[in-house]
């Protein structure tokens, strides 16, 4: 049974919300982080990459970066100004990208339903990232980055929220500089009691996006927790910030890989190798239309990788889901025992590029010279996602890009 519970967010007066609100602070790195926010001095950008007040060469995970975030917050709610809320509520947010809308619960969930695995994962977690952010978070008092999970909809909620964002006016509505809509209501306080009934009900919660948000909220109340001698239970930090959306309104984007060099093998030993295990034919398809086939950029040329019979073969008899992913297929039968790319999570060679950025950024990175060869795949499916943590499997890394992003800023949980 999943706990969900309202809460009294810290959130932007409705004037200045266009302009408090930012991107996630893990899609930006410093620079474009800087980029970013030089136009605006209450963007939350300077309160979750707060090293951007800093030269170039300053650590980034220095304690005085902490420190200065917790003082931006503070400044940043007096100038923007910043509400919190008197009442606990729920909060529905409502992203439209390209006419597509999905429409999710912003509430608190409970860092035990993580830690005991009500709430399921996919992905692991590095403990860098983690360091990060539960610095961040124990020093700003605050979860200012929200976790975004998914559930199979329930249809007594679904018309809930529909009741609310066609009867309600929203307290939020803007379009950020990428062409996001970004929408929020409060919910009406009448309406808590049967979304905290049905989602206790339901059968298990999905993370989709955020493992390090909800693993490092976890740690800081660990860290909160010892240092409360008063410790019941019943405090903020025992609860984590997230927005809740159904899975049939969820869509999921590719995650392409781009590696540096061809692991020592002229351009032709390279073909012939991978001719091994998957057929190989020049192709103006830039991206695979169905399972088991890859798409590959190469020296200014397109080719179409199918993967051979003995190859599918081969992977069914795996018991494992994640093993069966196009992704995984990649990294077992080319990645690894041809280019030499051990672990995906560590090796330098090797980098990622979210499907948003489309085939195009593959063909430039190749081109510039900096990647040899660049590979596009079929995307996962949020089923996948959904059998892969019901089987308490982990999936490849950079498996899963989703878009629209939320935004931060919006909605924070103080603890």
């Amino acid at each position: 049974m999943a706990i969900i519970r309202p809460f009294k967010a810290l959130r932007p007066h409705p004037h200045s919300a266009s302009k408090v609100a930012s991107v996630p602070y893990d899609v930006v790195n410093t620079s474009e982080a800087r980029e970013n926010a030089k136009d605006f001095p209450n963007s939350f950008l300077r309160i979750t990459r707060s090293e951007i007040d800093f030269p170039d060469d300053q650590n980034p995970y220095d304690e005085k970066i902490y420190k200065h975030a917790k003082e931006n917050l503070d400044r940043i709610k007096k100038e923007a100004p910043l509400i919190e809320e008197e009442v606990p509520s729920f909060y529905l947010y409502r992203l439209i990208m390209d006419g597509r809308s999905q429409i999710g619960i912003t509430a608190t969930f409970a860092v035990d339903d993580y830690d005991n695995n009500v709430i399921l994962k996919h992905e692991k977690t590095r403990k860098e990232k983690e360091d990060d952010r539960t610095n961040h978070i124990v020093t700003t008092e605050a979860q200012t980055g929200v976790v975004f999970l998914t559930y199979k909809g329930i249809d007594a909620v679904n018309k809930v929220v529909n009741n609310v964002t066609e009867s309600e006016a929203p307290i939020y509505d803007f379009t950020s500089s990428d062409g996001i809509q970004h929408t929020v209501w409060i919910m009406p306080q009448q309406f808590n009691e049967l979304i905290i009934n049905e989602i206790k009900n339901s059968k298990n919660l999905y993370i989709a996006d955020g493992h390090h948000r909800a693993a490092s909220a976890s740690r800081a109340c660990g860290v909160k927790k010892n240092r409360n001698s008063s410790h019941n239970g019943s405090e903020e930090y025992n609860y984590f910030i997230a927005v809740l959306f159904p899975a049939e309104q969820l869509k999921i984007l590719p995650y392409y890989r781009v590696v540096k060099d061809l692991n020592g093998r002229a351009k032709e030993d390279f073909l012939n190798e991978i001719s091994e295990k998957f057929s190989v034919e020049v192709s103006d398809e830039k991206e695979p239309t169905s399972k088991n086939k890859f798409g590959m950029y190469l020296d200014g040329i397109w080719y179409k990788l199918s993967a051979r019979d003995s190859v599918i073969a081969s992977n069914s008899l795996s018991n494992s889901v994640s093993e069966k992913l196009d992704v995984s297929i990649l990294q077992n039968f080319l990645l690894n025992p041809i280019l030499g790319i051990d672990d995906p999570r560590t090796n330098k060679r090797i980098d990622f590029v979210g499907g948003i950025r489309g085939t195009t950024e593959l063909e430039r990175l190749v081109n510039s010279g900096k990647f040899a060869v660049a590979f596009s795949l079929l995307p996962v499916s949020v089923n996948d996602l959904m059998n892969i943590s019901d089987a308490g499997e982990i999936m490849p890394p950079k498996s899963t890009w989703f878009e629209p992003k939320l935004r931060d800023g919006l909605l924070t949980h103080l603890i």
